[in-house]
């Protein structure tokens, strides 16, 4: 099955399903369809401690005040139902996709009316022997390989306890990596020279924010986004991979400049300024007898932390830097299929001399074993320990902690 979500399947490291890749293939005239997805929950438990200064964060820590979450909600992953179809024409590959998100998971009384994504709407045309072109909205280009080849991708990692009815947790997203995020965009993939790829387009850029998901600081214009990769098979098989991504901010606020007066105000001065979020990564995972080891490290300025283009500028308009990395171990029992898995990452996001704050990270340890119960059906347990710590210029540290258990399954059709 085409889609993204089976391409995630096939590269988590966790996927002890892995040959679970084809959906439900139904012939219709000229067309061939696949219709696939996902159905996963899992049972969490949390528990909050820590300090009010360090903030609720995007992780969810709370508000520092030691208390229990427990919930039933779904993972990283999102349930999907997905519907592809492909063609040949005129000696030209075409194909689409759509695909809806569920919600699974309702935290008030009487109300069934759960969050609900669409993640997917593209099409593609092309040939093996030039490439293919995709036109809609699919999985960003930048940072995508750090989301498919992190194991909590077939789990739940941090967030449970914040993101109760929502439509999905953070895993890893935001403690070793940026999100790739679900993108309108046009884009260029090349053919697989001997295990040699390359994707770049152009992408729907995001409107800078600043300290809250709401702040809205400035207009971003298009993106542009590629990555390049490398994949080997054999007794050591492996890939390497790089991204970027750059996009224009104009909008910034920052210093004096022209003079207007607000009706029935006195006259204000502000400065409308442009800079450029930039930020590239690389990544490598090699597998070899049942071992399994993957290394990322991702920088960026303008970018911010945890989502593109959150709390990348400070009051001034003025970039700050961020770095993230994470590195991951598993291992797959033999003759059982289960996979065990232990990883730990960090994300920083650097203060600025307008700033409260000298740096703030997000780090999370995380634990997990992956059983395929069937060809398409995984049961999974993890333990992660999600920490913020924030350097503040007066009064010290502050310092807030998330440790969850999370147990459930995951059903891949």
């Amino acid at each position: 099955m085409k889609t993204t979500i089976k391409l995630a399947v096939a590269s988590a490291l966790v996927a002890a399903a892995s040959s679970a890749n084809a959906g439900i293939i139904i012939p219709a005239g000229d067309w061939t369809l696949d219709i696939g997805g996902v159905v996963n929950a899992y049972y969490t438990h949390t528990r909050f401690s820590g300090d009010t200064g360090a903030g609720t964060g995007p992780l969810g820590l709370g508000d520092g005040s030691a208390e229990n979450s427990a919930n039933i909600t779904t993972g990283l992953l999102p349930n999907y139902l997905s519907v592809s179809g492909k063609t040949r024409q005129n000696d030209i590959d075409v194909g689409f996709t759509i695909s809806i998100n569920p919600g699974a998971s309702t935290t008030a009384s009487g109300r069934q009316s759960a969050q609900q994504e669409n993640r997917q709407a593209f099409l593609t045309f092309g040939d093996k022997s030039w490439g293919s072109i995709k036109l809609g909205k699919d999985l960003g280009i930048y940072a995508s390989d750090a989301i498919l080849n992190d194991m909590t991708l077939l789990g739940v990692g941090s967030g449970a306890g914040s993101l109760a009815g929502n439509t999905t947790t953070l895993g890893r997203i935001g403690s070793g990596f940026m999100y790739a995020d679900w993108k309108s965009q046009v884009a260029y993939s090349s053919p697989n020279w001997n295990g040699f790829s390359f994707t770049v387009g152009l992408t729907q850029a995001w409107n800078a924010q600043g300290d809250t998901y709401s702040t809205r600081r400035a207009e971003g214009q298009t993106a542009y986004e590629g990555k390049a990769s490398y994949e080997w098979t054999g007794d050591v098989a492996g890939k390497v991979w790089a991204s970027a991504i750059s996009q224009k901010v104009e909008g910034l606020t920052n210093a004096v400049a022209d003079t207007y007066a607000t009706p029935g105000g006195s006259a204000s001065t502000v400065t409308s300024t442009s800079d450029r979020a930039n930020a590239w990564d690389v990544g490598a995972n090699v597998n070899v007898a049942g071992f399994g080891l993957t290394g990322y490290y991702g920088q960026g300025k303008g970018i911010g932390q945890t989502l593109q283009l959150l709390d990348g500028f400070d009051a001034n308009g003025k970039r700050r830097d961020s770095d993230q990395w994470y590195l991951q171990a598993t291992y797959a029992l033999p003759g059982v299929g289960t996979k065990l898995g232990v990883s730990y990452g960090e994300s920083t996001l650097d203060g600025n001399s307008v700033d409260s704050f000298n740096d703030i990270e997000d780090s999370m340890w995380t634990v997990g074993a992956y059983h395929p119960l069937t060809k398409h059906l995984n049961l999974v347990a993890e333990y992660s320990q999600s920490e913020r710590q924030v350097d503040l210029n007066v009064g010290g540290d502050a310092e807030a902690k998330a440790k969850t258990i999370s147990l459930g399954a995951i059903l891949f059709f």
